[in-house]
């Protein structure tokens, strides 16, 4: 018996990487998976889908079911027939794991408007339109009279969380899926769906090339393997996780941290408003204990 039977997941950008081993997991687990993938380069260049073909093959070798979906989630049309494809082949939608990404990086003087322009539509257009469509058909489940089971795990990182030189583009993007991930959460709880983020540090085609230091296969633990990735995601994909919904977990290796999200660590109060000169003389009061300059990339 897994922690999923008889649920119905899909997972965007499932050929390769994070999402491959987040795919292979969800079955492992008992889940009947839609493996999503387009095929593309790391730029977002090129089609085919022979990559998610190995996943669904590999899936289905191991007794579990499986089909490979090749639609470009970033359009609202692929979106849907992601979902779609889900229904029609087994019946139910009821895990979203939010994967597909590319990189365009560049310093922000030397980025094109397609730079910008395809990473936030790969990445923030790309889980938008798969919650959308999916959201619909639960929405008319609930209204219908029927229990609805949904979990929703979209891809953040730590980038989208304090910002990164280089990535103005990708920082954006995985910032707003933060700020998605909390709208649905408070949208959909009411009929039984959650929503939670993950910010991973794992070995992969985004990663590998930056930081060679991921490159610690054949470890005794190695940290970087994708598959402490998708152990969480199974997780949060579970009737084992309950009602946790509207978080963002840093997952690296063995240990995964909760984040916060924004709240006041520095505050001045008067009743009438302030110009800019008395702001000035307040700004020791407003900035007590704490730097006004730019924040480290991590706390880590």
């Amino acid at each position: 018996m897994g922690l999923l039977d008889g649920k119905v997941a899909v997972v965007t950008g499932a050929g390769r990487g994070i999402g491959r081993e987040e795919a292979l997991l969800l079955a492992g687990e008992g889940a009947k998976v839609v493996v999503n993938d387009v095929g593309a380069s790391l730029q977002g260049e090129g089609g085919d889908v022979h990559p998610a073909q190995e996943v669904v093959d590999i899936i289905v070798d191991n007794g579990g079911e499986a089909v490979v979906n090749g639609d470009d989630i970033s359009t609202w049309s692929g979106g849907q027939g992601l979902v779609d494809q889900a229904i029609d082949t087994f019946g139910d939608i009821n895990i979203i794991v939010n994967n597909a990404g590319i990189l365009r990086d560049k310093m922000s003087f030397n980025m094109t408007e397609s730079d910008w322009d395809d990473v936030i539509r790969v990445h923030l257009k790309g889980h938008f339109a798969t919650i959308q469509h999916a959201s619909v058909y639960w929405r008319t489940k609930a209204k219908a009279g029927d229990e609805v089971y949904g979990r929703i795990i979209n891809t953040s990182s730590e980038a989208g969380l304090f910002g990164n030189v280089g990535q103005a583009n990708y920082s954006t993007a995985k910032a707003g899926i933060v700020g998605l991930t909390w709208t649905m959460a408070r949208e959909l709880q009411r009929i039984g769906v959650t929503s939670n983020a993950i910010a991973p540090r794992a070995r992969t085609r985004m990663t590998e090339q930056v930081f060679p230091e991921m490159n610690t296969e054949g470890a005794d633990f190695d940290k970087f393997d994708p598959k402490n990735i998708a152990n969480l995601v199974g997780f949060l994909a579970s009737p084992a996780a309950g009602d946790v919904s509207g978080q963002v977990f840093v997952v690296f290796g063995g240990d995964v941290w909760v984040m916060g999200g924004f709240h006041p660590i520095g505050e001045i109060h008067r009743n009438a408003e302030w110009a800019p000169a008395e702001m000035a003389a307040a700004k020791d009061e407003l900035f007590k204990g704490i730097s006004s300059g730019v924040p480290p990339f991590s706390f880590f």
